[in-house]
This record gives C-alpha cells, sequence and structure tokens, in this order.
C-alpha cells in the first residue's frame, strides 16, 4: 500500500498498478518522434501503447491566466520564437504552430491542459509538472476536473508549496523532489499532504539519497521511490547515472536494472518503448 491510510480512496489506481507490476513507468514529456510532438496529446497516446504507466506533462500559465502544455525553454527549439511562452497571452501562445522532429513545421499547436484532462481515460495516470508557481490558481483549477484519482503533483519542497498542498481540500497524490536529507526532515511537518513516493536527486552514487539503506526506510513508509533515468545533457546527473544512456548503450543491468535492485519502483525514462521490453523480460 501506497501512501496513508486516510487517503486510500484516493490512491487506489496507482496502489493497483504498483501491485500489478515489478516497477511502474513514467514517460517523460510523452512519447517523441516524427511529428508527435512532446507536451502534447498525441505523445501521451504513443507513451501509453509503448508501456508507459504514467506520462509526465509539462505545463505553463499564460498571462492572461490559461493553462497549456509546454515546458517553457523550449520555444525556439518547438516554436521557432525566442520569447518565453509564460510572457505570452493565449491568443499569441494558440498562433504558433510546432516544428518537428526533422525540424518542419506542422499544423499542429500548442494544446490547452483542459483538453488532455478531458482525454484521460480511467486508469490513466499523469504527473503534471512545473506548476508549482502557480498552485494558488491551479490547484482550484484542477478541481473542477475531478481527477484527484489520476493526478500526480511534484515540486521541490520549499514551505510555501508545502503550506498550499497541506491547506488545500482535495488531496491530490505528490511526490516531492528530495534533493537533501533536510527535505526529507521538512516533509514530517505536513499530515494534510498526499505524499505517496519522493524523486531522490542523487548527483553521485556517495550521495546519502543514493543509498540502499535510505530507500528500504522510504519503503516502509509506504512511500514509492522515483528514480529519473532520463539524460538532460553531458553533465547533469539525476540518480547517480543509472540512466537511459548506460542502459540502452551498455545494456539495461547497468542502468534501469540497478536501480530496480536498489529498490526504486517508478523509473522515468525518454525510452518508454525500450525500458518496458526489458520490464517484459523480467516478469
Amino acid at each position: 500500500m501506497i501512501g496513508k491510510q486516510v487517503f486510500q480512496n484516493i490512491n487506489q489506481v496507482l496502489n493497483k498498478k504498483l501491485l500489478e507490476k515489478p516497477f511502474l513507468i513514467a514517460s517523460h514529456r510523452g512519447s517523441i518522434s516524427g511529428n508527435i510532438i512532446e507536451n502534447t496529446i498525441p505523445s501521451m497516446i504513443a507513451a501509453y501503447l509503448s508501456g508507459s504507466d504514467i506520462v509526465e506533462i509539462d505545463v505553463v500559465k499564460s498571462t492572461d491566466g490559461k493553462f497549456y502544455l509546454f515546458h517553457d525553454g523550449n520555444e525556439q527549439r518547438l516554436l521557432r520564437t525566442s520569447k518565453n511562452i509564460i510572457q505570452m497571452k493565449s491568443e499569441e501562445i494558440e498562433s504558433f504552430h510546432y516544428y518537428n522532429y526533422i525540424g518542419k513545421k506542422i499544423r499542429y499547436k500548442v494544446e490547452k491542459l483542459e483538453d488532455l484532462l478531458h482525454s484521460l481515460k480511467k486508469d490513466q495516470l499523469i504527473n503534471i509538472d512545473r506548476t508549482w508557481n502557480d498552485w494558488e490558481t491551479f490547484l482550484p483549477y484542477l478541481d473542477q476536473f475531478g481527477l484527484e484519482k489520476q493526478i500526480l503533483l511534484k515540486s521541490p519542497v520549499k514551505e510555501k508549496f508545502l503550506q498550499q498542498l497541506d491547506n488545500h481540500s482535495v488531496k491530490y497524490m505528490y511526490f516531492p523532489i528530495v534533493k537533501s536529507l533536510d527535505d526529507l526532515k521538512v516533509l514530517e511537518a505536513y499530515d494534510q499532504i498526499n505524499i505517496v513516493g519522493v524523486e531522490l536527486i542523487a548527483t553521485n552514487r556517495k550521495s546519502p539519497l543514493f543509498q540502499n539503506e535510505l530507500i528500504v526506510q522510504l519503503k516502509e513508509k509506504n512511500l514509492f521511490v522515483f528514480a529519473n533515468a532520463i539524460r538532460l545533457d553531458d553533465d547533469t546527473v539525476l540518480f547517480g547515472e543509472l540512466d537511459d544512456d548506460n542502459s540502452i548503450l551498455k545494456g539495461p543491468e547497468h542502468g534501469w536494472g540497478k536501480a530496480i535492485e536498489k529498490g526504486c519502483n517508478v523509473l522515468q525514462t525518454d525510452w518508454t518503448g525500450l525500458l518496458n521490453d526489458y520490464r517484459n523480460q523480467l516478469i
């Protein structure tokens, strides 16, 4: 059982998936290639078809208060504009067309979050990322969809964000981005947050957050342990280099397999299909 007993009705879809599989796969921005663009409904569909259990999506807010599927900072690559999307009104955001995997302009445009939420099937889980600075308006906005059993939120461990979750009446599933042992201590003060897991950021293998003993302790507290296997660049290490690159180039036993052996039971990847193939070999 993941999470506190009082929140089990909310956590039932997540718990069912964790019971059925050796670990869960979280797809980073969906599954992407060709004309399928990251952070879109098609990328979500492709991720589920490839074996994903959770699809991670990034969300931004326009200057006039509407929520869109996009990771700001990628405007030049995806929209061919140098302007940050969070500085745009909804009308301007909706005027852009995406550029695809090989740099060709396509018909597809930036989508509203509400369209994705309306398209979710009952057993599909999504992790909504990067909204924490807007939680004052975002959390009440989410409430209208009645999807607390399917939405997971995350954020850095900051008092402001934790207080907002603690006070909010709808207890969305939440897993913090933990960068230190002190972060874990801060979380102990909040008993009205539906904490279901933790994302451990271990920049090297000597990090206290990389140690097996800590992972055991967290799982004994009914929390899942989320390892981020994606590689953002050559230098950024998210979980002791047990990452997608090493898993593909050296073999899954050098990355994904070691994370699983350590006790991590949710892995985020940019290679959903390959990780799902590996998981199927373990069953």
